[in-house]
């Protein structure tokens, strides 16, 4: 995924956002990044990439696992498969 890519599909809260956030007020855990925007409250798709990127470096959060269109593409199977919170 690209820093410009929406990670949470929801709230339309993209990596660059999260990795910023994590920069500047440094959450103690990784609920905390839900005040990014509402990020990881709506459907839960996007919680653990959220956790992926606290867990990393904020620099380099979650470099490159998967692309944007497979991301959206798993993200529409969860929310058909009525996984969704």
């Amino acid at each position: 995924m690209e820093l410009d890519d929406k990670l949470c599909y929801c709230f339309h809260v993209t990596k660059r956002k999260v990795v910023n956030y994590i920069r500047i007020h440094q959450p103690r855990v990784p609920s905390q990044l839900s005040e990014c925007g509402g990020a990881g409250t709506g459907c839960g798709w996007c919680v653990p990439f959220l956790e992926k990127c606290f867990e990393a470096d904020a620099i380099h959060a979650a470099d490159g696992d998967i692309s944007a269109e497979e991301y959206a593409t798993q993200r529409a199977a969860y929310i058909a498969a009525g996984k969704k919170r």
